[in-house]
């Protein structure tokens, strides 16, 4: 079992950045951030493998968001630049143990509550 926790949503100006963080209390082969705007579904931002550090990035925030990972304190982070008002939404935490479809929601078996991100126009 895994208990992920987010922390440094909050509310920037469009071309902002913002940090996200994520503490986890437990190991996890792979970690990553999801997003939820009201009405639409969760989509897939970023993820990253805790052996390989080999990360992926949804194409719409490739150059401007960048994952990390810090294995000894068991925290992953999200620095996101330029963001942009369309990109208002509830940001998760998530984690699995295989790393196969990465993309992918339904196979993460860990989230975390979520924090909001808004970006004003």
């Amino acid at each position: 079992q895994v208990q992920l926790v987010e922390s440094g949503g909050g509310l920037v100006q469009a071309g902002g950045s913002l940090r996200l963080s994520c503490t986890a209390s437990g190991r996890a082969n792979v970690m990553g951030w999801f997003r939820q705007a009201p009405g639409k579904e969760r989509e897939f931002v970023a993820a990253i493998i805790r052996i390989s550090d080999i990360t992926y990035y949804a194409d719409s925030v490739k150059g401007r968001f960048t994952i990390s990972r810090d294995n000894a304190k068991n925290t992953l982070s999200l620095q996101m630049n330029s963001l942009r008002p369309e990109e208002t939404a509830v940001y998760y935490c998530a984690a699995r143990d295989t790393d196969v479809l990465i993309r992918d929601a339904g196979r993460y078996a860990y989230w975390g509550q979520g924090t909001q991100v808004t970006v004003s126009s």
